[in-house]
């Protein structure tokens, strides 16, 4: 396993990156109702401001809301300030409009390249982390930690599963109760907390349930209707030759990887004598979830260039110091070793999309954050389009609209990096 390489994607990757058509179908309620917001957002939005900075932006804003979030309840038991439950249901807002508008802001300024949906789902990994993990912190989860815990990777196991069966049968594929009524669900959550108090949620009603058990009973619903669909996708066979993956592949490959941080994950926080989970859940999450974000990227990639996902990636590293240290009966405090793995996974994270972007920047003769000054004509049908995630999302609106799908190529990554 070599631990730096030159190039990330080679030759061949990167011509298949060029033909990826993106396929996404989506059955979403909330999405048209919200289409005239949208609209008349990108509307507003200055055309010198490229897509991929739109993007980033919003991501930016949502992990700074959630971070201050952490700052006052690191351990998810006490009680987070109301206004900061306040700013974090405005940073999810924010996060979640800005998502939906960067795919029509490329088509009004013609700048659509296959670097849209790489920051598309790479910046969803990372936001699904920071918003499971503000939500948890709002109705003070941290009191019950081992539902934390399934609450965080759930959320991180459903967004990796939807990509999974993309990776399968080539098509993402979104529900009637998907990714959007999520985000709105948590935004309530948030401004609930900060009108009634995070305390509201550990009111108990008719035989002694407590209200917070309801986002429980959303996480599991939800994970039902994921793992349904996926099972379901399983059993066709996938559209490769033989019934295997887009890459051909078998399409059970990709639970391997995902279990390598999932299941070291519970084992480190069941072993620690220290409690290291219990006592730091939202450092514990962000360790392992940027694991898991960088995995589910190099998933994406490995759909996008039809290419064999590596079981094995050096952001593992960070959770095998934390195992290591247990063995050896925690030569190191534990909670050091924890920032360090944090510090080590995240750096993974941003040199790996950080290279990747280089790589498909040079190879498009494009830049990352800015608009040529030429920028190319509209899409047409036959040009890929910067999409977002489901197509109903990132139609045009009616002035802009054309007969162009949003066909666009993502990251890509079937080698250890």
């Amino acid at each position: 396993m070599q631990f730096y390489k030159e190039r990330i994607l080679n030759a061949a990757q990167l011509k298949r990156l060029s033909e990826h058509k993106y396929s996404c179908t989506s059955a979403s309620v909330l999405d048209a109702w919200l289409q005239p917001w949208w609209c008349w957002l990108v509307s507003k939005t200055p055309l010198w401001l490229a897509p991929n900075l739109i993007t980033i932006l919003g991501l930016i804003v949502n992990i700074v809301t959630t971070l201050i979030l952490v700052w006052y309840s690191p351990d998810a038991r006490q009680d987070p300030p109301r206004w900061a439950c306040a700013l974090c249901a405005l940073g999810v807002f924010v996060y979640q409009s800005l998502d939906a508008i960067d795919g029509k802001q490329a088509r009004r300024t013609g700048s659509q390249s296959p670097l849209g949906e790489l920051f598309d789902h790479g910046c969803d990994s990372i936001s699904t982390v920071f918003i499971a993990l503000g939500a948890c912190i709002a109705v003070k989860l941290g009191e019950y930690p081992t539902w934390m815990f399934f609450q965080c990777f759930c959320a991180m196991t459903l967004f990796y599963c939807a990509h999974w069966q993309a990776y399968v049968t080539g098509t993402l594929k979104m529900g009637r109760i998907d990714v959007t009524e999520a985000q709105f669900s948590i935004i309530g959550i948030h401004l609930i907390s900060a009108v009634l108090g995070p305390d509201f949620w550990s009111t108990q009603v008719g035989g002694g349930l407590e209200i917070r058990y309801s986002v429980a009973l959303a996480a599991i619903v939800g994970a039902f209707l994921t793992i349904g669909t996926l099972a379901a996708a399983i059993v066709s066979g996938g559209v490769g030759k033989n019934g295997s993956t887009v890459a051909g592949t078998s399409i059970l490959s990709p639970v391997i990887p995902f279990s390598l941080v999932v299941v070291p994950a519970f084992i480190i926080f069941q072993k620690s004598e220290s409690h290291v989970y219990e006592n730091h859940p939202a450092l514990y999450i962000l360790a392992f979830g940027m694991v898991t974000a960088k995995v589910t990227n190099k998933l994406v990639v490995a759909h996008m260039t039809k290419s064999e996902m590596e079981y094995y990636d050096w952001s593992l590293l960070g959770p095998a110091m934390l195992f290591l240290n247990q063995y050896f009966n925690n030569a190191l405090p534990e909670y050091w070793v924890l920032w360090l793995c944090t510090v080590w996974v995240c750096g993974e994270l941003v040199r790996y999309c950080g290279q990747v972007c280089r790589e498909i920047c040079d190879h498009l003769d494009i830049q990352l954050f800015r608009i040529p000054r030429a920028a190319p004509a509209p899409a047409s049908a036959s040009a890929p389009a910067h999409s977002k995630a489901a197509p109903d999302r990132n139609a045009p609106c009616e002035p802009d609209r054309s007969d162009a799908e949003d066909t666009e190529p993502l990251l890509n990554n079937n080698s250890i990096s």
